[in-house]
């Protein structure tokens, strides 16, 4: 079903619910990196997807991993003009993993920013987090041991 979804158009035409992550990660891995920038030009369809990517992080936790981790990430996804970041929070505490919108008055313990691009690109499984942060392409302040590891704290995954 999610086979041949390509462009701004095809993303938008998505029912995100019935869409797997595995096919999620196959259509970002099919999109270039203007038909992205296309998605995040658009506010309504770019809050869709971000809100979907958010929404499903609190199911693809791993609490086993996270074993006693107590840890609040802010992720600032700064989309294509600084003026349109979208911020969410994601509070890792006593094996839960709570996701939300905005900004809250708490001190993270770490600080992902990146564009759109990357964005997806790295919660689809389709990027290198060391590789994005080498290239200057993921900025991290704080925790920057915690932000190496994440990965293992969801199941993402393999386009």
């Amino acid at each position: 079903m999610a086979d041949g979804v390509s462009g701004a158009e095809g993303v938008a035409g998505l029912d995100f619910a019935s869409v797997t992550p595995e096919e999620f990660a196959k259509i970002v891995k099919g999109l270039s990196g203007k038909e992205i920038t296309e998605i995040a030009q658009d506010a309504e369809l770019r809050a869709r997807v971000l809100q979907e990517v958010f929404g499903r992080m609190g199911r693809q936790f791993k609490p086993e991993a996270a074993g006693t981790l107590k840890a609040l990430i802010r992720w600032k996804v700064t989309g294509t003009d600084e003026a349109v970041e979208t911020v969410y929070e994601t509070d890792i505490s006593e094996g839960t993993c709570t996701v939300r919108e905005g900004r809250s008055d708490a001190e993270p313990r770490v600080t992902l920013v990146m564009a759109d691009a990357e964005f997806l690109k790295l919660v689809s499984g389709n990027a290198n987090p060391v590789t994005m942060f080498m290239m200057r392409k993921l900025k991290v302040a704080g925790d920057v041991a915690l932000a190496a590891g994440l990965t293992r704290y969801f199941d993402i995954p393999k386009a």
